[in-house]
């Protein structure tokens, strides 16, 4: 059996945690779901050894604690942890945080609200990439 990474959710709104959980079992993917509440928590599992990378960030912005834009900046500086793809899932279509998380290297931003097929939709489109960069090079 092959070896499959966590997806990570930093997400504080509950409903918008379900959507999420419910969409990656509705397309079947089988990665184990890490869910943190803020930005502070999802930092002590990354830096945890003992815990498994994730494959992926799903990362919300406005957050109690440690908010997404901070989350962003501390990982993007970390040696071990700049190069896990992270893609922002928030409230703020503000031009400014859009251009300063991809100014951060994010690989795509979803502003919600969304429905959930618009999720299911994204969600797909992140699924592909996941199976691209899968491939042997």
């Amino acid at each position: 059996m092959r070896n499959i990474k966590p997806i990570m959710l930093v997400e504080d709104d509950k409903l918008d945690a379900m959507t999420v959980k419910r969409a990656l079992a509705d397309l079947k993917v089988t990665n184990p779901l890490v869910h943190s509440n803020n930005g502070k928590v999802a930092l002590e599992y990354l830096k945890n050894e003992e815990n498994k990378q994730p494959c992926v960030i799903l990362l919300d912005l406005d957050m109690p604690e440690t908010n997404g834009m901070e989350f962003l900046k501390i990982i993007k500086a970390n040696q071990k942890l700049k190069l896990i793809p992270v893609a922002i899932l928030t409230i703020s279509a503000d031009k400014q945080d859009i251009a300063e998380t991809f100014k951060l290297s994010v690989g795509g931003y979803i502003v919600k609200p969304v429905t959930y097929i618009k999720f299911v939709e994204a969600m797909k489109t992140i699924s592909l990439y996941w199976t691209l960069s899968e491939l042997p090079y």
